[in-house]
């Protein structure tokens, strides 16, 4: 599902009304764990949290223009998806989310090379989606992009 949204608060309003409260709670989750730097707003059509500009001037080198993307989540027709650069990036992460998810969720982990599905918003596990958010700083995600990614 793709919104025509100008805010992460239009995005919200214009997606179903069941997955309006789940997506509410992601995003406080993500703002109040997200360290210092990281800036929010809509990018690529979805609820975006990426590198400014003015921390990082190269932005992202698919698309200079556009700030560095790092993490984001949408509403899609199946799924609430969220995106992080550091799961696909840094196996260390992978790894460690991966292993942390069942003790969260009951559920089998949906996931892609950086995206992870919920199918149920009443089963996001917010508290790992916490410690998920805190794992990389501002520094530490220029750092890994242009190492690994940017080459």
């Amino acid at each position: 599902m793709q919104y025509q949204a100008n805010s992460p608060e239009d995005y919200i309003s214009q997606a179903p009304e069941a997955r309006q409260e789940a997506l509410k709670k992601l995003r406080e989750t993500i703002k109040t764990n997200l360290p210092k730097g990281f800036e929010e707003g809509i990018q690529y059509g979805m609820i975006g949290y990426y590198v400014p500009h003015s921390m990082y001037p190269d932005g992202y080198h698919c698309s200079p223009k556009e700030p560095l993307p790092f993490m984001s989540f949408a509403s899609q027709k199946n799924s609430i998806n969220l995106y992080h650069s550091g799961i696909y990036a840094v196996p260390e992460i992978h790894d460690w989310f991966v292993s942390e998810y069942p003790k969260h969720c009951k559920r089998k982990l949906d996931m892609g090379k950086s995206c992870i599905r919920f199918k149920k918003p009443e089963e996001i596990p917010f508290e790992l989606i916490a410690e998920l958010s805190q794992k990389m700083t501002v520094e530490d995600w220029v750092q890994v992009y242009e190492q690994t990614i940017k080459k």
